[in-house]
């Protein structure tokens, strides 16, 4: 693998410009992703027609990148969420069209919740989460979750560092997240009023693998009237079908 004068290896350099991009961003231009990398523009432009020749990336009419289809072909071949991915989505399905709004299956990755699966409705209510999409553990409440299912040593990080809001419901001191995560393990679930956008409510579950160990969180986004409690019943059913489904099978990869 070549290396830069830096030290810095040519893949390094390669995944950089793949973080370039983003859900809300998926086009750029040479000099925006050269300047998003600090890579001089020779370099990225070089590096850019590389990726372009072996697929990984792709031009646009007017000259944009973007993420190329064998790129999209490769990662979907080897996601360890494949698995999980198929064994919710029938009960992703029925979920939704019993809420009526935004059902969503979301895994850990690092600090952050990543979004697999989204279904949604045309006059659903507002929600910032998208597929392949991804929020700080602590906004939302797939996040919380995950949050309080994952490693003791990743919680006191999260409990000794600033809490950003995203609005004024968002958990923001250490002592309210604490009892929100001892809350999570005893209910088995989490709601979040307004904690994403002041218009909706986020509920989310656990789902367990079959070793019973949580895996990822199915969630849905409701109006925040008030009702919200009323999508857990109809949750936890989900979950524990998904969990069946799993056990069937190889279980589902722990989180990152």
């Amino acid at each position: 693998m070549g290396r830069v004068k830096t030290g810095e290896s040519v893949l390094s350099r390669a995944v950089r410009i793949f973080d370039a991009f983003s859900p809300e961003e998926t086009a750029l231009q040479v000099s925006e992703i050269a300047r998003r990398t600090d890579l001089h523009v020779a370099t990225a432009s070089r590096l850019i027609a590389e990726l372009v020749s072996h697929g990984l990336l792709e031009r646009g009419p007017d000259r944009e990148v973007r993420v190329g289809v064998r790129m999209w072909e490769l990662a979907s071949r080897a996601s360890p969420t494949l698995s999980l991915r198929d064994a919710a989505m029938p009960y992703l399905e029925d979920l939704h069209a019993v809420v009526g709004h935004h059902a969503q299956l979301g895994v850990r990755d690092g600090d952050d919740v990543l979004f697999i699966e989204r279904l949604s409705a045309r006059d659903a209510v507002v929600n910032y989460s998208r597929i392949a999409g991804r929020l700080p553990l602590h906004i939302s409440s797939s996040g919380l979750v995950l949050l309080a299912y994952s490693p003791p040593e990743l919680q006191e990080r999260f409990l000794g560092r600033p809490l950003e809001p995203h609005t004024a419901d968002t958990i923001t001191t250490p002592g309210r997240l604490r009892a929100t995560l001892a809350d999570v393990r005893r209910q088995g679930f989490v709601i979040t009023p307004g904690h994403v956008h002041p218009d909706a409510a986020g509920v989310a579950v656990p789902v367990r693998n079959g070793l019973q160990a949580v895996v990822a969180a199915l969630s849905v986004i409701v109006p925040n009237d008030g009702r919200a409690a009323a999508q857990v019943p109809a949750l936890l059913a989900a979950a524990r079908g998904v969990t069946r489904s799993l056990s069937a099978g190889p279980p589902a990869q722990a989180a990152r």
